[in-house]
């Protein structure tokens, strides 16, 4: 067969597999048996192999899984995916109905829909075809997972129109996926998954596309990430177009005139909950005018014009078997209930904190007691109280130690605390928890090097503290278990390339007492270098804005450690970068800038700056970069495809430049 003949074959199959794909993973209505399916894929595979240049990416072969990745690529998103704030109950609702009254007035609608319980991703189509998928991760910036997204047969590669567009969903396993791969996992007395949420993200962020293509994940599409050009209006008419584009939707949603509708959705789904193939958590309620979101704008964490609605915790009845006790980073001892196992929302549930002393004596709870536990927000497993009639006289007092189960250290309770601690600065326990903090993924990021691993470094005495991550050889990672060739040179790859992180990863990594994530970019961004903020007065500190004086004394305190210089030293002669790498606050030497203190906001596509570069120059000149276009805009620079936001900073008077402008005063 000439290539001419075998290119309208292939065109002709792969239009025809992937209408019955989307007949059968979107629409859920099949046409065809499924070995009529498999026969025609087969077909076109034998075809894509004897005439590889006709294989193309929206071709249904690119589905099964390609090559094993070396590593996950950073995507920064082009606006930010941000997480909603949460309600509890039916007052935490009518209080979100108020506020939205208060800035919208009276003439506004919500749209309901289920909350998924899954992986947030976002997806780019460039002219109708699917070029990169990417995880939530911290908001502003996730992981490329594109080849693992394209396993996912309910995501058209193709869209059923030749648009540009970036939407966004979450991906998930239905549960008889899930139950199916437990099944697989016990039967190779294999660790089984713990909910299906885990599954799906456990499946998405591993690094061979094959694997993630046996795992039969889902997906529903509930935003579009910039409206543009497409003329939607409300987010209603949003999924109404994402519906047309051949999309797969939660058709569950509603459209509510007024906060007693959205109750009654609520209320109803509570009941039916348990009745879906698949997991949910909650209700997401939005407004659905696009023009009243962009009115009522954003916290700095969520939308004031969205809420997750989360269900009453289910509470059931187990016997608390033993009491527990780990010692954490900051040596804080905590007790933990052992449990009967019990399936709490979904999960199997065996352990539950029972966070200090106090809280024990307070809910009288003894060892063998039948206790009610719950998990708090679907998440984590809590004691809610004891069921003290069905006591039998064999139940035990508990009393915690007076010296830590780790280094026989005397425990203490320092002032103002409830929390027993163990202060010894060599505490074994200690030291392994501030490890995994070190690499988690807050802090220095480092794929690969999870508690296990190093809990087995730890104790095989391979690292005694976070210098010593910089100096593991391939030698002696290659003898622990479960790790292979592939597994260590990932692992080498990604302590690499964690030396580039900026200055706030590695000062959140060190776990200075009281200074979390926010505060350590703060700090970070203040001082600019490590060597600047060790040199630091507690005046200097206190003078920053959010640094109040407990963790200013904590910082002093931790960089006049003898042992903590010495630290730093060795994380230098590694290679670990030390400076800060992101925008730094206006300056004696940005000050005199054009962009200092001005409120400027970049909408569409720019061709010669990325938004994320345009935007670190941007605030490198004391420039305060929006998300969203109001009368506190000073500048908007607007490149090609520009929507609302251009005519809505025209319609304002507000100043616009092109990029070509932008790039000359940020040379000058």
């Amino acid at each position: 067969m000439d290539v001419n003949t075998a290119e309208k074959h292939v065109k002709d199959l792969q239009n025809l597999l992937n209408q019955y794909s989307y007949e059968y993973h979107v629409l859920d209505r099949p046409s065809v048996p499924d070995a009529e399916y498999d026969k025609l894929l087969r077909e076109l595979i034998e075809y894509e192999e004897q005439f590889p240049e006709l294989r193309s990416p929206d071709s249904p072969t690119q589905r099964v899984g390609g090559t094993i990745l070396e590593m996950f690529e950073k995507v920064e998103h082009s606006s930010p995916m941000l997480s909603l704030g949460n309600a509890f109950n039916e007052a935490d609702l009518r209080d979100f109905d108020r506020k939205v009254r208060q800035s919208a007035g009276e003439g506004f609608s919500y749209v309901c829909e289920l909350k998924i319980d899954g992986l947030a991703v976002t997806l780019l189509y460039e002219d109708g075809l699917f070029v990169r998928g990417a995880t939530r991760g911290d908001g502003t910036e996730g992981e490329d997972i594109t080849e693992n997204l394209k396993t996912i047969k309910s995501i058209p590669l193709k869209t059923k129109e030749p648009i540009s567009i970036e939407v966004r969903g979450e991906a998930f396993m239905p549960r008889k996926s899930f139950e199916a791969l437990n099944k697989a996992k016990e039967e190779r007395d294999e660790e089984p998954f713990a909910n299906p949420r885990n599954a799906a993200a456990g499946s998405l962020r591993q690094l061979d596309p094959k694997l993630a293509a046996k795992r039969n994940l889902d997906i529903f599409l509930y935003a579009i990430a910039e409206i543009g050009e497409t003329g939607v209006k409300s987010h209603s008419e949003g999924l109404d177009l994402l519906d047309r584009l051949g999309f797969k939707t939660n058709r569950e949603r509603k459209k509510c005139a007024n906060i007693e509708e959205v109750l009654a959705y609520v209320e109803g789904w509570v009941e039916k909950r348990p009745n879906l193939q698949y997991d949910i958590d909650g209700i997401v309620i939005k407004v659905d005018s696009l023009e009243q979101q962009r009115a009522l704008g954003t916290t700095a964490k969520s939308p004031r014009w969205a809420i997750a609605y989360k269900f009453p915790a289910e509470e059931v009845i187990t016997t608390l078997r033993d009491i527990e006790l780990s010692v954490g980073r900051t040596g804080v001892v905590t007790p933990t209930a052992i449990l009967e196992p019990v399936r709490v929302a979904g999960t199997t549930v065996q352990r539950a904190s029972l966070h200090n002393e106090d809280l024990i004596r307070e809910k009288d709870i003894k060892i063998g007691d039948q206790v009610v536990v719950k998990k708090a927000g679907d998440i984590i497993p809590e004691v809610v109280n004891v069921l003290a009639d069905r006591r039998t006289g064999q139940e035990e007092e508990f009393k915690m130690p007076t010296h830590c189960p780790e280094c026989e250290s005397e425990l203490v309770r320092l002032e103002e605390e409830v929390a027993l601690r163990c202060i010894n600065p060599k505490c074994p326990a200690q030291i392994r928890e501030g490890l995994i903090h070190f690499v988690s993924r807050t802090a220095m990021n480092i794929d690969g090097l999870g508690e296990k691993v190093i809990s087995q470094l730890f104790s095989e005495q391979l690292i005694k503290d976070v210098a010593d991550i910089y100096k593991l050889t391939y030698e002696q990672l290659i003898s622990l278990e479960r790790m292979g060739e592939k597994s260590v040179n990932n692992l080498l790859q990604a302590i690499e390339a964690s030396k580039s992180n900026s200055l706030e990863r590695l000062l959140f990594g060190l776990g200075i007492r009281h200074v979390g994530s926010k505060a350590a970019k703060t700090l970070a961004g203040e001082f600019g270098t490590i060597e600047a903020l060790r040199k630091a007065t507690l005046e200097e500190l206190t003078a920053v804005n959010e640094i109040g004086e407990k963790m200013a004394d904590s910082v002093v305190t931790f960089f006049e450690s003898d042992e903590v210089q010495e630290l730093i030293k060795e994380l230098e002669a590694a290679g670990v970068n030390l400076v800060y790498k992101g925008a730094r606050p206006v300056t004696i030497e940005n000050s005199d800038s054009f962009f200092a203190e001005k409120t400027v906001v970049l909408t569409g596509k720019l061709e010669q700056l990325t938004r994320g570069v345009a935007q670190e120059k941007l605030e490198a000149l004391g420039a305060n970069v929006a998300g969203s276009v109001s009368k506190k805009t000073d500048l908007l620079v607007a490149g090609t495809d520009a929507g609302s936001k251009l005519a809505k900073a025209q319609n304002l008077g507000i100043e616009v430049w092109d990029e070509e402008r932008l790039i000359r005063e940020l040379t000058k």
